[in-house]
């Protein structure tokens, strides 16, 4: 009687174990509409672009957020130890992961955004030029010495506007560049005859 009782337990769970991985797998891989976008990650990276946006959009996007994400997490730092005790030791540790979560996070639409722009050098060397001075401007977000309140808040908020000035100038070469190549007429059919 306790075999029976014992295998009637042991089924049902044998079976849970079994089927909850997989439930559990096949509804992450479903897109969750969260705002519009097709998922969580999607949020998280480039929040500002729905599903429909370009490679090029979502890194624009990431520059500006994942910059304020960080400058928001060294606030916390400054608020909990004060300006000066906010580097020393391990005070300053949740702002280091927060930039060093963040370049693994832009990788990837940093890379399909340089593909996208691959229509117009200078768009390539503008994004790159974006990408140097988001990581400059990361490892600036560390208060330097003699800064007061308002000059660090000052320094550490206009990065955001010079992000947008530089965003907009990429997506206007590439725009550009787009309508004059079709605006352009299509090259005519060679001869193979008149090659000959």
């Amino acid at each position: 009687m306790t075999r029976l009782l014992a295998l009637r337990i042991a089924l049902p769970l044998a079976w849970l174990a079994l089927a909850a991985p997989a439930a559990a797998q096949s509804y992450l891989a479903r897109p969750q509409a969260i705002g519009g976008n097709p998922g969580p990650a999607h949020n998280y990276v480039c929040p500002g672009v729905d599903a429909s946006g370009t490679a090029l959009d979502c890194f624009l996007d990431a520059v500006r957020h994942l910059y304020t994400m960080c400058r928001h997490v060294k606030s916390i730092e400054i608020i909990e130890h004060g300006y000066e005790a906010s580097e020393q030791g391990t005070n300053s540790a949740k702002s280091e992961y927060c930039v060093d979560k963040q370049k693994l996070n832009i990788a990837r639409p940093y890379q399909a955004a340089l593909r996208e722009a691959t229509v117009s050098r200078q768009a390539v060397d503008a994004l790159r030029s974006l990408h140097e001075h988001w990581l400059a401007s990361l490892a600036a977000l560390k208060w330097r010495s003699p800064e007061s309140d308002d000059a660090y808040k000052a320094r550490t908020g206009a990065v955001a506007g010079e992000f947008e000035q530089r965003a907009a100038g990429i997506r206007s070469m590439v725009t550009v560049v787009r309508e004059r190549t079709a605006a352009q007429p299509a090259a005519p059919p060679r001869d193979r005859k008149a090659l000959r």
